[in-house]
């Protein structure tokens, strides 16, 4: 992503920061690490020609990867903001078995095709807690989010024989909206939370939800795990990706 882009993000940050009112204060930094299968066809489309319909793992020979997630936070009494960055990097390779077309190029059959296929997801996102409990046995409060996803994806395909090769890249903001759930199962030390976020307008959707148990075994840290899906399908002038990533993590924060 590049430098405007993310300024203008933090600049959202800031902004919202700046309008919380006074209250409890809390400030942090989250780290998780996801274990996703995945499933994604895409198709791109150049100057006329229309692309092929490609399942990356059967056609391009893509396989399932692992990456981390991190997210810095703070909040003030019933206001949070959060920033978030993921790296998502495939690759794969597969000697084709049928011609195929990508971005306006033709690859034939019997082609050694390389594929790499890497996706930035950043998110800023607000809650508000309309049901505040925390203070009552374990704690339990209900939030309402806003969220802006903003994806950067980027595909690049070589053959070496012949020597040819292409790429594609695909930028879009998403504005999301959805819930979240806190709730304490042994005060200070045991606790629940699932959230889940999204959005469809016209053929495009994108729906995102995690669920999560975290242990707190020393003051300011919360060890977690937990299962995070990503569905998706966006069709943006001539790109179409319909994916899916879904699968287990692991991870810390460090909160004051």
């Amino acid at each position: 992503m590049n430098r405007s882009r993310w300024t203008t993000l933090c600049a959202l940050a800031m902004l919202l920061l700046w309008a919380m009112p006074a209250g409890a204060f809390e400030i942090g930094a989250r780290a998780l690490y996801w274990f996703p299968t995945f499933s994604t066809d895409m198709k791109v489309d150049a100057a006329g020609v229309p692309g092929t319909l490609l399942n990356l793992k059967d056609t391009l020979g893509v396989g399932n990867e692992s990456f981390a997630n991190y997210e810095v936070f703070v909040g003030a009494g019933k206001h949070t903001v959060s920033l978030a960055y993921m790296p998502v990097s495939y690759t794969g390779s597969r000697t084709l078995t049928t011609q195929i077309t990508f971005n306006g190029r033709t690859f034939n059959a019997n082609e050694t095709v390389n594929t790499d296929l890497k996706l930035r997801m950043v998110d800023l996102q607000y809650q508000y807690k309309v049901i505040d409990l925390e203070n009552i046995l374990a704690g339990f409060s209900l939030a309402a989010i806003g969220q802006i996803k903003y994806i950067e994806g980027e595909t690049k395909m070589v053959s070496t024989l012949p020597p040819q090769s292409t790429d594609n890249t695909l930028r879009v903001p998403i504005p999301m909206v959805g819930l979240g759930v806190h709730v304490g199962i042994l005060a200070g030390l045991l606790e629940a939370r699932a959230k889940v976020t999204g959005i469809a307008y016209s053929s495009n959707y994108l729906y995102e939800a995690l669920a999560d148990l975290s242990v707190t075994p020393f003051p300011f840290l919360d060890i977690h795990g937990g299962y995070k899906a990503i569905r998706l399908k966006i069709d943006h002038n001539d790109n179409f990706l319909d994916a899916q990533f879904a699968g287990p993590y692991v991870g810390l924060t460090v909160s004051y």
